[in-house]
């Protein structure tokens, strides 16, 4: 996800997304995933020297990354989409009330899992694959990324209000898919929300994606394993729960009672009735998203 957080920092940004070129550009990347430069301009019916330039704007502004591949024809550049979402905010936030923790995927504070499970970390397999027991080894929390079967991970967010604060919005963004044997692109699984204990509503992910390399994946990763996932926003405030913009419950942050001295913990779990595809999350150095579990917390300054 690209957030940008005030309208300066994105000029970049605005300025690629000002032509209907760049636009319609994005557009066959967000559907058929990845494209070389010739295809892009069949596709829209332009020379290659046509589309180069677009290219060169969308890849400076970061919303699309290039990879080079040897083709029949020599070295090919492939592109494809760097993020899925694109989040402006328009009030400045020098007067907002926000504080934000990166976790790292692997620093649970409870868990059940079963196989096919299994976690990592930039360096090696902790444990062995299928065997659950590793999920205790006090390694875990080097994990960057951690997949099971059926089963739950729980972390706990610090909560850092005082007296006088009120919660107005928990936002918690994360890479997340599937857990299937090897990989398999459409392996849905209905992956359920948590927060202390009460459920905020569900997520599907269509699948265990494995058809190309994560960008962030380390070298040794195997090719014939899960390498990415999906970014995801969940919001929890005054109005619901939203999963990128979509409502999921009714949920909303005053149904959790949460106040200055509350516990927050956020479990992620593979749903016990719906579709059990397993899940997996992605941390910084594994998947395409180059960032760990994200809480952000949003507050109110209430008058004494």
């Amino acid at each position: 996800m690209i957030h940008i957080k005030d309208l300066k920092s994105g000029l970049n940004i605005f300025k690629a997304l000002s032509s209907d070129i760049r636009i319609e550009i994005l557009g066959l990347l967000n559907t058929y995933e990845s494209l070389n430069l010739n295809e892009i301009a069949e596709k829209l019916g332009l020379t290659n020297g046509a589309i180069t330039m677009h290219i060169k704007k969308l890849e400076e502004s970061g919303l699309i990354d290039i990879t080079t591949a040897v083709g029949k024809h020599g070295i090919q550049k492939i592109c494809y989409l760097n993020e899925n979402m694109l989040t402006v905010d328009l009030r400045s936030k020098e007067t907002e009330n926000v504080y934000e923790v990166d976790i790292q995927v692997g620093h649970y504070s409870d868990y059940y899992a079963e196989p096919t499970c299994g976690l990592a970390t930039k360096d090696s397999i902790i444990g062995e694959f299928d065997d659950q027991r590793y999920f205790a080894d006090p390694q875990h929390i080097n994990a960057g990324i951690v997949w099971l079967n059926k089963g739950y991970l729980e972390y706990r967010i610090p909560n850092y209000l005082k007296s006088n604060q009120r919660f107005k919005e928990l936002q918690f963004i994360m890479e997340i898919s599937s857990e299937a044997p090897s990989y398999n692109n459409n392996y849905p699984s209905d992956i359920v929300f948590s927060l202390n204990k009460i459920e905020l509503g569900s997520w599907t992910s269509p699948g265990d994606f494995g058809d190309r390399k994560g960008n962030f994946n380390p070298q040794w990763w195997p090719p014939h394993l899960n390498q990415y996932g999906m970014n995801k926003l969940l919001r929890i405030n005054d109005e619901g729960t939203f999963i990128d913009g979509c409502r999921i419950s009714d949920v909303r942050i005053c149904d959790i009672g949460l106040h200055q001295q509350s516990d927050i913990k956020f479990k992620i779990a593979v749903s016990e009735t719906g579709q059990s595809g397993g899940l997996t999350i992605y941390g910084r150095n594994f998947g395409n998203y180059d960032h760990d579990l994200v809480a952000r917390v949003m507050f109110d300054v209430v008058n004494s």
